[in-house]
């Protein structure tokens, strides 16, 4: 069987697919349908201070090209999940990765988390969602504004020697731009790209299908965007990517690995199907021995313009 593992931000991934933050719950609501430890990693639903109830219902609707989803960053809090969360995944995991989702309503919860989560086993980095408002700053999205993101991921690098992962999302300027100033505060690697704004009506009603309003575009119909967002990243900065958005087959793999990424991301597949990294997985080696590469490491930035 081919080889798919590549050391990373201190550790060895066993292959690159890594399942999404909000898309496997804390890796138990997935047990039994899939061997979780079969994966790269997984990225745990993200954590804040306290619990949060989440928006209201309905939270997903499907639509043609993939789903829109404003689950409102529902989740046990940090107390739980240092409690019962991360001692079940340290027990249950060999060999996949664990990465935990943090989400802060203002810069200093940033750094309130991962302090808290520092003494926490099996954690090998924290993912920043930088893609929650400042409630500060009256509601703007710490990924939209340079200073903003600037700030909470300063904090957060403040708090932690471990490695840092920073979710960018899609929907600014020069996303290449973003990923500079993370970087520039000590960001150790880069997820590229978080969810789309998008809203979708009851044709009927006349009113949004989600009980939010607005939500977040995932799926299929995100592939083109991820793709495009990790090749201006990496012609900006050189830390490791993580490539998501829209991945459902072992060829949605290389083409993110094209665009330069090192580990790839699959989150809305799981919905349809929980045994999807399998599939993904074997679709991607079969790539390979069709391909004749002996070393999967060579797609990496192999579609980057010279």
């Amino acid at each position: 069987m081919t080889d798919l593992a590549q050391s990373l931000l201190g550790t060895t991934f066993q292959n690159p697919v890594v399942l999404a933050s909000g898309t496997c719950g804390y890796g138990q609501e997935l047990d039994e349908l899939l061997d979780i430890d079969t994966v790269g990693a997984l990225v745990i639903k993200a954590v804040t201070l306290e619990p949060r109830a989440g928006n209201p219902a309905p939270r997903v609707a499907e639509y043609g090209a993939g789903m829109l989803n404003s689950v409102g960053l529902a989740n046990v809090g940090v107390e739980r999940v240092l409690a019962e969360k991360l001692p079940w995944l340290a027990a249950r995991l060999q060999r996949a990765r664990v990465i935990v989702n943090v989400a802060g309503r203002t810069t200093e919860e940033y750094g309130e988390l991962i302090r808290r989560l520092e003494g926490a086993p099996a954690i090998v980095a924290y993912e920043l969602n930088v893609s929650c408002p400042n409630v500060k700053e009256g509601g703007a999205v710490f990924c939209s504004r340079e200073d903003l993101l600037a700030g909470a991921v300063r904090v957060a690098r403040q708090a932690t020697a471990r490695p840092l992962i920073v979710k960018l999302a899609p929907n600014v300027p020069d996303i290449g731009r973003m990923a500079e100033v993370a970087v520039a505060e000590g960001a150790d690697a880069l997820t590229l790209v978080n969810t789309m704004p998008g809203l979708l009506y009851d044709t009927y009603s006349r009113r949004p299908v989600l009980g939010a309003g607005s939500g977040g575009v995932s799926g299929a119909g995100l592939l083109p965007i991820g793709v495009h967002a990790v090749r201006q990243a990496r012609r900006r900065v050189q830390v490791p990517l993580l490539g998501a958005g829209g991945v459902r087959s072992g060829d949605d793999v290389v083409q993110y690995l094209l665009a330069g990424a090192n580990l790839v991301q699959l989150g809305t597949a799981l919905f349809a199907d929980p045994r999807a990294p399998v599939r993904v997985l074997n679709g991607l080696r079969r790539y390979l021995r069709q391909a004749r590469l002996a070393d999967w490491r060579q797609l990496i930035g192999a579609g980057l313009e010279p």
